[in-house]
């Protein structure tokens, strides 16, 4: 398949940058799938009017929220349907710096097998907590792939290849929440895909919109991380000979 991306956002009540972001991202003449996950009234009013504003916008709706894992597996399906080989996902809430997406299509293209992965360059206006929270979670993502070359795990902007993806996608049952951006990367990097990471500015906004649970997400990270350390020893007689491959 010749290379075609779309761009997805999953979206849950967050009102504040949507119409702003979709007008960017237009100049694109790409398909735009918008995620409605189970959104409050107002911002599923602003997703069913930008879907009728612009051509590029498909709208996909969850009837109540599933999460934002599950969200990004409907839009990634929903890319696939359209066509598309590749799927670039950017968050709703304002962090990311737009202005980046042509870098990361870009990079997609030149390496269209490679997972293209955002590496943060955050601001003051970082959550200390949130921080180091994150560090926690890579260093699991490092030694569950036995690779550092996934220098974010966390990161929501990034560019899926989607016969890879969709593979795995159809053979495990992933997590439905945050744990989902960590745990296809791990998977990803266990069946031999290669990863781009592209450094891009992260904020956290005044009007951003967190959903994070801090007990009960970290909970779901702890018996996500728990879950692949032991696939991955399952995985080490082959895993380990790839890896010091790679080092020669």
């Amino acid at each position: 398949m010749s290379y075609r991306a779309a761009l997805m956002i999953p979206v849950y009540n967050h009102p504040h940058y949507l119409a702003a972001l979709v007008e960017y991202l237009s100049q694109f003449a790409l398909p735009i799938v918008l995620v409605n996950d189970g959104s409050n009234a107002e911002t599923s009013q602003i997703l069913r009017d930008l879907a009728a504003q612009y051509r590029d916008v498909v709208l996909v709706e969850h009837a109540q929220n599933m999460g934002k894992g599950q969200a990004v597996m409907t839009g990634l399906r929903r890319a696939a349907e359209l066509g598309c080989s590749h799927a670039l996902q950017l968050d709703a809430d304002g962090q990311h710096h737009w202005q980046d997406v042509a870098k990361f299509l870009a990079v997609s293209e030149q390496h269209p097998e490679a997972m293209v992965i955002g590496q943060p360059i955050f601001d003051e206006s970082v959550p200390k907590k949130r921080l180091y929270g994150r560090y926690a979670s890579h260093i699991w993502v490092w030694i569950n792939s036995l690779s550092l070359e996934i220098h974010d795990s966390m990161c929501g902007f990034r560019v899926y290849p989607l016969a890879a993806t969709l593979a795995i996608m159809d053979q495990v049952e992933l997590p439905a929440r945050m744990g989902f951006d960590s745990e296809i990367l791990v998977r990803l990097s266990w069946v031999g895909v290669h990863f781009e990471n592209v450094a891009t500015p992260v904020i956290y906004p005044e009007q951003g919109i967190s959903h994070f649970r801090l007990w009960e997400d970290n909970w779901e990270l702890t018996k996500m991380h728990s879950r692949l350390f032991a696939g991955m020893l399952c995985r080490l007689p082959r895993l380990l000979p790839q890896r010091l491959k790679g080092r020669d």
